[in-house]
């Protein structure tokens, strides 16, 4: 699969243990197969953030895992339960990845597609309002 890779992501992907940079890549490339319009940036500083029309997700590795934050507003279905915390969260979810842990490529995939299909429609914030 091919993508404009921003350098910076590059540069934080690379400064991890192989094992997380494993994780990383692998989360990279699916987000940018859920939509070839799929841009990446570094916020906060030094955070990777996948966007389009709106944050999709970010990734922070942490000593023991990688988070993926999700921003959904806590809308987007979970039905195989991949959601590691945030369930009660109003703006993001996360799905934690340990090492050796596989990744449920088609769950999250399919998540990234609705949070991008709720970008496109306004974002979640909308969503809400106008579902309320």
């Amino acid at each position: 699969m091919t993508y404009t890779k921003d350098p910076r992501v590059d540069a934080y992907i690379d400064g991890l243990p192989g094992w997380q940079q494993d994780i990383c890549r692998e989360v990279r490339d699916l987000v940018h197969a859920a939509d070839p319009e799929v841009a990446e940036t570094i916020k906060r500083t030094r955070q990777p953030y996948f966007v389009l029309q709106g944050n999709i997700c970010a990734l922070l590795a942490a000593k023991d895992h990688v988070n993926v934050f999700l921003y959904d507003g806590a809308i987007v279905p979970d039905p195989e339960g991949i959601i590691t915390a945030g369930h009660e969260n109003k703006t993001a979810r996360t799905v934690a990845f340990r090492q050796g842990e596989a990744i449920n490529a088609p769950a999250l995939t399919a998540m990234f597609r609705q949070i991008i299909a709720n970008n496109r429609a306004g974002g979640w914030r909308k969503l809400k309002r106008d579902a309320s």
